[in-house]
Formats: structure tokens, sequence, C-alpha cells
């Protein structure tokens, strides 16, 4: 049972996201703001941070390919940034301290890196016309704001659900 729950709690992450966009007021953060939530990337990020790099790449390659599949209209872009994305985070904390408060910060990083290089990917091949000064406004910094909220309160339940998941790995 314990080798479905990682699994289950992504496709959780996956879903509530959707439900998430559908149902929470689109003026939560002022008018005309966009708010996108990556609450699915912030826990693989931390997958990838508390339990294994190549587990969270593996996840982040399959949940990047769903995700392109289900809302995005090119195969690709998720595909390629999420597991990017989390292979810097996890050198990045080669670097740094491995501790909760910079998985934190490493975390909100990514999330940033996630949403510049969607933009970036979008502009790229011309599905966006915003120019990069809007986007900031429009985008970043709401998406910035909700994400960062949802790894401060959600934060410390994943790090220790994923220590448990890391040590029934060792104990097996």
């Amino acid at each position: 049972m314990k080798k479905f729950l990682l699994p289950l709690l992504f496709l959780f992450l996956f879903l509530f996201e959707s439900l998430f966009v559908q149902y929470v007021p689109t003026n939560l953060f002022g008018d005309n703001k966009i708010i996108a939530p990556h609450f699915l990337f912030a826990a693989l990020l931390f997958l990838a941070i508390f339990v294994s790099r190549k587990k969270g790449l593996i996840y982040a390659a399959i949940f990047g390919l769903l995700f392109d599949i289900v809302y995005i209209e090119i195969i690709g872009i998720y595909l390629f940034l999420f597991p990017f994305v989390v292979y810097i985070a996890s050198k990045l904390l080669n670097i740094l301290q491995n501790n909760f408060f910079i998985a934190i910060l490493v975390s909100i990083v990514g999330i940033a890196l996630l949403e510049v290089g969607v933009y970036e990917m979008d502009h790229l091949i011309d599905v966006t016309d915003l120019d990069f000064m809007s986007f900031i406004d429009l985008r970043f910094y709401p998406t910035l704001l909700l994400n960062t909220l949802f790894v401060i309160i959600f934060g410390y339940p994943l790090k220790r659900l994923f220590e448990k998941h890391s040590e029934a790995i060792r104990a097996e």
C-alpha cells in the first residue's frame, strides 16, 4: 500500500490544481491578475530534496508529460521544464545546507524558474503576446505569492511525509 501513496498524492495535487483554478475567485489578488497554482511542482521539488533526486526526476517527467497532455496545447514545455528545474534545485542543494528553510527557499526559487521558463517558451513560440514587465506584474508576483503560501503552510507536512517514505524505502 505504501507504494501507491506517492502516486496518489501527486495525482491528488494534479487534480487539486485544476479545482483550485476553477473554484477560487479570479480577483483574489486584484483585478486582471493571473494566478497559477504549482502545488504539484512544489511537492515534486520536496520529493527530490527529501527522498531522492532520481525519484524526483522520474515523477517530474511523468507529471510534466501528463500536465502537457491535459492542460497545454503543445507537448513538451512542462515535460522539459519540470525535470529541468527539479534537477537544478536538487543540484543547488548540493551546494547549500539541506534543511527545511533552505528547502522552502529553493522550492520558491524553483517555482519562479518554472514560471519564467514557461513564459519564455510561450513567448519564443508566439503563444503569448505579453511583454515581460506585464508578465511580471500580472502573473509572476501573484503566482509566486500563492505558491509561497502553499509551501509555507504545507511544506512541513510534505517534508515529514517524504522523510517517512524515505525511511520506509531504506527499511525494505
